[in-house]
């Protein structure tokens, strides 16, 4: 893929599409790089087209053979890294500081089956911050659109800082390639995995508490190098222990929330809290945190409701 980069404001007529690149995403590999391209529609206005595999090994069909919810998500963070690059002509090597994640799907418009997984992303910037004439922060909503009909709507929040002031953040952490060891998992199929290399929660002693499971060589976890742990992975722990809190009954994340308070790192165990659930008028909710040397890490607040299969 080719590498385009429009400079903001410099255009008031659509421009595009042009092809994503693997960069541009902060993928390593094409099978998990969803969006493929994108067009500047207008002032902070993008559309991005992405492809949803049929099959993918980590991002596997739920719930009567729909798109997983956190395929969905990752779809958005990748969109805003790419509009972040390309749009606003951030430096690939600059580092973007996920705060907030937001989105809820309509579960019955995402059936595998209803047709190809052709998306476009509807992209919205606002209170575009920018410091030494790059983006510094902003938000980011989107609305996922499949066969023109809204499949998803969500919200990014963050920040973008560049090397330098990325390593006076992390200080002496600021090291990748950690090596970490892995804890024993929880039984697969109780999180919804068929593989224990995508479980990331260990049993304890405690009710309704597990150490993350963390494997820097997963192969769609971990791409690059890291130094902490990805706030993807922290998504997805938090569904895991939600699962685990609804036994009787699948928990796919329709909708959620997500906020983060600090890194999660490498070097000392983090622990992911499920409080008990509520169900109201079909939705079951659950609330998870995760900590780490008695800090929060991150506060996520997810909810299921699923049509009929």
């Amino acid at each position: 893929m080719n590498t385009t980069t429009i400079d903001e404001g410099s255009l008031r007529s659509p421009s595009g599409p042009f092809p994503a690149s693997l960069a541009q995403l902060h993928r390593a590999r094409e099978a998990d790089a969803f969006p493929v391209s994108w067009t500047r529609t207008r002032d902070h206005h993008y559309s991005v087209i992405a492809h949803w595999p049929g099959e993918h090994p980590y991002f596997t069909p739920v719930h009567g053979h729909r798109y997983d919810p956190l395929l969905v998500t990752e779809t958005m963070r990748q969109a805003t890294l790419l509009v972040l690059h390309a749009g606003y002509g951030v430096p690939v090597g600059h580092h973007f500081l996920l705060a907030e994640l937001q989105f809820a799907c309509r579960m019955n418009r995402l059936a595998i089956d209803d047709g190809p997984g052709e998306v476009e992303v509807q992209v919205v910037c606002s209170d575009v911050k920018r410091t030494r004439g790059h983006v510094s922060r902003l938000r980011v909503d989107m609305v996922v659109r499949r066969a023109g009909s809204v499949v998803s709507t969500g919200a990014v929040l963050g920040r973008i800082v560049g090397p330098e002031a990325y390593r006076r953040i992390r200080g002496d952490r600021a090291v990748p390639g950690f090596e970490v060891p892995r804890t024993p998992p929880v039984t697969a199929r109780l999180v919804g995995r068929s593989r224990a290399e995508d479980v990331l929660l260990s049993p304890t002693p405690q009710d309704r508490t597990w150490q993350l499971r963390v494997d820097t060589g997963h192969p769609v976890l971990f791409q690059g190098e890291k130094d902490h742990v990805p706030g993807m992975l922290l998504l997805e722990a938090a569904r895991q222990a939600a699962e685990l809190e609804t036994p009787s009954q699948p928990f796919v994340p329709s909708s959620g929330r997500i906020s983060f308070q600090r890194y999660a790192e490498f070097g000392t165990p983090c622990w992911i809290r499920a409080a008990l659930p509520t169900s109201s008028a079909g939705t079951t909710g659950v609330t998870i945190t995760g900590s780490q040397d008695d800090g929060a890490v991150f506060l996520a607040e997810l909810s299921s409701s699923l049509p009929p299969c």
